[in-house]
């Protein structure tokens, strides 16, 4: 049976590359896409939702809900047109824009109608999901589980020395979501760092034609990477892991521990993910956990990801 998955998404290279495996993979059902600021503006992820439609074939389309446009914490929203292009596709500018989009509150619906059978899968800024459980925390209850790329634990951050973008983005709204969601699994840098695609892999993905934006968007996506380490052999697809999770969960070794984020404006933590794995400690009873990948295997991931994408077997 195929995974029903809502993937929220603040739609940057890394979000399509996720968005381009969710479809081609015959494993996934995509029920629905919110597209939220973040990479780019709502109103440009939205958008290029809208242009990345025209390549899904017919009977694997999905609605587009146009999520959040600002943070909880009031903030101005910071884009990285730099790494994720002005619409979010690297060098790519839509020739046609299109604002199709359903209302927020289609989710309520979408999660009525799977409820048990769902999966929400966020990869961008949390204040999405964050709303829905603020809003409606009884109806999130009913979810089966919840996948969040999100998080570097006592690893580098990739917007300050200890804090990832999409917890740093929005603090309040992570925090949230560590409070409320149940059966909770975050994806962090510890392992998506290490979810590297090589140019060799997207020359060969590319020339089995079975998606012509991959090239354009990784080659582009390296090229930022590549500049700021010229070590990195590829590109980490940090989304597009975290999309695999639910179906491949021997990729990673897991912990169960509680997550507290900072969320103090402007301090070196906003956004800082920290839990307590000292042996000696015992937590409450009532601590809220959640489990966190911090283990990977990379030859899983690559024969994986590399089967759906051309569409060959890996194995």
């Amino acid at each position: 049976m195929k995974k029903k998955i809502l993937l929220f998404a603040d739609v940057g290279v890394d979000d399509i590359v996720a968005l381009i495996y969710g479809y081609l993979s015959e494993d996934i059902h995509l029920v629905g896409v919110v597209a939220d600021y973040g990479n780019v503006p709502r109103e440009r992820a939205i958008q290029t939702a809208n242009y990345l439609m025209t390549y899904v074939p017919e009977g694997k389309k999905f609605p587009i809900i146009g999520g959040a446009e600002i943070p909880m914490t009031a903030q101005e929203p910071t884009f990285y047109p730099e790494i994720h292009g002005e619409f979010g596709l690297g060098p790519i500018i839509p020739d046609v824009l299109v604002d199709k989009y359903e209302n927020f509150f289609e989710i309520v619906n979408i999660i009525k109608e799977y409820g048990k059978e769902l999966t929400i899968v966020s990869v961008g800024r949390l204040t999405s999901l964050a709303t829905m459980y603020i809003l409606y925390p009884d109806l999130m209850g009913t979810v089966k589980d919840t996948y969040v790329m999100g998080g570097a634990f006592w690893v580098p951050g990739n917007v300050t020395a200890v804090s990832e973008a999409n917890f740093y983005s929005d603090p309040v709204a992570a925090r949230v979501v560590m409070n409320y969601g149940e059966n909770v699994t975050i994806i962090p840098l510890n392992v998506t760092d290490y979810a590297i695609v090589t140019p060799e892999m997207v020359d060969y993905i590319d020339a089995k034609g079975q998606t012509e934006l991959l090239k354009p968007l990784l080659d582009y996506y390296y090229a930022f990477y590549k500049e700021r380490n010229p070590d990195i052999q590829g590109s980490p697809v940090h989304d597009a892991i975290t999309l695999m999770a639910p179906l491949f969960e021997d990729m990673f070794t897991f912990r169960e521990l509680p997550v507290f984020v900072g969320t103090t404006e402007g301090r070196v933590d906003q956004g800082q993910s920290i839990t307590d794995i000292r042996p000696y400690i015992k937590f409450e009873n009532n601590a809220k956990k959640h489990r966190i990948a911090f283990g990977f295997d990379y030859k899983k991931f690559y024969n994986r990801f590399m089967s759906v994408m051309t569409g060959e077997s890996f194995e």
